[in-house]
């Protein structure tokens, strides 16, 4: 690291946490800042879901694996793209259809207060853990690069992700979503050539690479895995309430399904880019044992980028990541203060729900910092990360996405298939180990974590096939057709020109930064120049989107 790239990470981070705090808006009210006043661009939110999914543990989990298995690593990030694909085809536009401003909200309407209840106060609880696991990558990114502790990386990094989404809501985080998904894309697309320069080239990649590298599975990552957590992908990003308000932001079911299919689209390409580097770098060092090959992505990138870029590479990891924490915290305080707040003071006003609003997002971003100090005494981010999905994605979340279809589960049995679910899963993982010395491996663990709540609401889907169908349906037919509110359609011009200024910046500090570069330079400056094509246009499209409206 150089004092170039020092400089970048400040420059870059100050900008970033002004172009959030530049989405603050002081007549904001419960829809548009959670729910962006329904006015949100498909695109925009399309590119926040897969920043929102991908970041969590890119770099570092999916990283750990393609060092350690190689192409296994890619095969699994595919099951997303079709879970993608599933999910715009299916999913998206019935949560859309719906017409609620968190999915609380339409477990809620159609099971009534006791099981929404449960299922908000069990969300809160679980939110803490991802969001803990969400934040511990930017220490482990920040440790490897700078040398910087990890408690004082998650502190710092943690605050400043707290700050502009307490401050801009639902807006501020799409708009450095969307400002990181560039940002990294071209840092990428910097490192991967000069990664494979590094090690002589595609054929002595190819040639060096370790028996069994480009197998599809390997090891615990077996075709029953992948099979199960493509399966896992599909009903966590489709359910999990932080992924939902993506569907529901928008303004119809049409543009709720292109969301989807753009998630879909980019997780069918960007994983054979983004895990070359830490597949590359086996080739440079294949001693790195235990825990240390979370760190290969950003050894790989130290290895050849040049001075500056490096900065650029590791902010664009660092805020990608916390893009995470920040939609997990939205959504979170949206659930508290729209579905318990609001509920226990049901005459509360407009300025006393958004002092709760601001105030929760700060004490969950407080929980969430704790709860990623401890991750490294949970076994490391894979296992976390893993685990906990494994646990409760499906129980979690498979009962609302079943529900949006079906006309038959009650609220005993949504309720029963959690529960039942959770409490089997959780003995499996801590009770059977000790009790029964049986331990289930990954495989195992993410097959039981999946098929079992599928097959307990087929079997309640059997048993109450004369049910009648219960659900309110008088937030459907408005759905579509309501106007987007001419205050939603401002903040919808002032996120894109928000952007486009950033990016527009951003271009001209990396063409810089190509001119100073001793190698590399011509892949520097056509990234630049990209970037600063692609600020003029959004520019263009935000003053048009601001005169119609």
């Amino acid at each position: 690291m150089t004092t170039l790239d020092y400089w970048v990470i400040v420059i870059f981070s100050i900008g970033i946490l002004v172009a959030g705090l530049s989405m603050s808006d002081r007549k904001a009210d419960m829809q548009s800042y959670f729910g962006a006043s329904g006015a949100l661009p498909w695109w925009m939110s399309g590119l926040s879901l897969y920043m929102g999914f991908f970041s969590a543990g890119t770099f570092v989990v999916w990283g750990a694996i393609a060092y350690e298995q190689g192409w296994v690593a890619i095969t699994i990030q595919w099951m997303m793209a079709i879970a993608g694909f599933l999910i715009g085809r299916f999913i998206a536009p019935r949560w859309r259809q719906t017409g609620v401003l968190t999915a609380a909200e339409f477990v809620q309407q159609r099971f009534g207060s006791g099981v929404h209840k449960f299922y908000t106060y069990v969300f809160l609880l679980m939110s803490f853990a991802y969001n803990g696991a969400f934040l511990y990558p930017v220490a482990k990114l920040v440790n490897v690069s700078t040398g910087l502790p990890s408690h004082y990386a998650i502190m710092l990094f943690g605050l400043m992700a707290v700050l502009y989404t307490t401050s801009g809501g639902l807006w501020a985080v799409i708009v450095t979503n969307v400002l990181q998904f560039v940002v990294l894309t071209a840092a990428v697309m910097i490192v991967v050539p000069l990664a494979f320069e590094r090690v002589g080239g595609i054929p002595a990649f190819v040639s060096a690479a370790p028996e069994g590298f480009f197998n599809l599975t390997g090891g615990e990552y077996t075709p029953w895995f992948v099979a199960a957590f493509g399966l896992y992908n599909m009903v966590f990003i489709g359910g999990n309430w932080a992924y939902v308000q993506r569907y529901t932001s928008v303004p119809t079911k049409r543009e709720a399904k292109k969301v989807g299919y753009l998630f879909g689209w980019l997780y069918l390409i960007s994983p054979v880019v983004w895990m070359l580097p830490p597949m590359l770098y086996r080739m440079v060092d294949g001693n790195l044992a235990g825990l240390e090959n979370e760190g290969a992505y950003l050894m790989m990138c130290k290895e050849v980028l040049p001075a500056g870029l490096m900065g650029l590479m590791i902010t664009g990891m660092i805020f990608a990541t916390t893009d995470s924490v920040n939609a997990s915290l939205n959504v979170s305080s949206a659930v508290f203060t729209n579905d318990v707040y609001k509920r226990i003071n049901p005459g509360a006003t407009n300025r006393s729900l958004m002092w709760v609003a601001r105030l929760s997002t700060l004490a969950f971003g407080m929980i969430t910092v704790l709860v990623a100090l401890m991750v490294p005494a949970m076994g490391g981010i894979v296992e976390v990360v893993l685990s906990i999905g494994a646990l409760t994605g499906v129980p979690l979340y498979g009962p609302a996405i079943w529900a949006l279809f079906s006309r038959r589960q009650t609220a005993f049995s949504v309720l029963f298939t959690t529960l039942v679910s959770l409490a089997i899963n959780v003995f499996f993982k801590f009770g059977a180990p000790p009790l029964l010395n049986v331990m289930l491996d990954r495989m195992q663990e993410t097959v039981l974590g999946v098929s079992l709540p599928i097959m307990l609401l087929a079997i309640f889907e059997v048993v109450y096939r004369r049910r009648p169908y219960r659900i309110a349906t008088s937030a459907d037919a408005a759905a579509d057709g309501a106007e987007v509110a001419s205050h939603g359609k401002q903040q919808s011009a002032l996120a894109i020109k928000t952007v486009a200024l950033a990016l527009l910046g951003v271009g001209l500090m990396i063409m810089v930064l190509g001119l100073l570069a001793a190698s590399g330079r011509p892949a520097v400056l056509t990234i630049a120049f990209m970037i600063v094509a692609l600020g003029t246009c959004l520019l263009r499209m935000a003053y048009r989107k601001r005169t119609i409206s």
